[in-house]
């Protein structure tokens, strides 16, 4: 399991870079904006922070855990042609 997450983490992370930029770049340059247009505290920045902490480790581990799947599906496909070649081979 931990290596699942760590293999998928530099995708997961570069996923989640944009929103990431966006949250930052609104929370140091322009604080007062988002407070006034929304009519929410600056403690929520803590909480969307944590949800995409969340995100990252999700989609972490799925991804490489799907990549797994992939992978065993086609060495299970691989194997069973070599299996029908061995035994048409033995027919003939």
């Amino acid at each position: 399991m931990k290596a699942k997450l760590l293999n998928g983490l530099p995708m997961a992370v570069l996923f989640s870079l944009p929103v990431l930029l966006l949250l930052f770049v609104i929370q140091f340059f322009f604080p007062d904006w988002y407070t006034k247009i929304s009519n929410t505290s600056s403690g929520t920045f803590v909480t969307i922070i944590i949800a995409l902490f969340i995100s990252i480790l999700f989609f972490a581990y799925f991804r490489m855990h799907y990549k797994w799947e992939m992978n065993e599906q086609i060495y299970r496909e691989l194997k069973s042609k070599a299996q029908n070649e061995d035994i048409n081979s033995q027919i003939k």
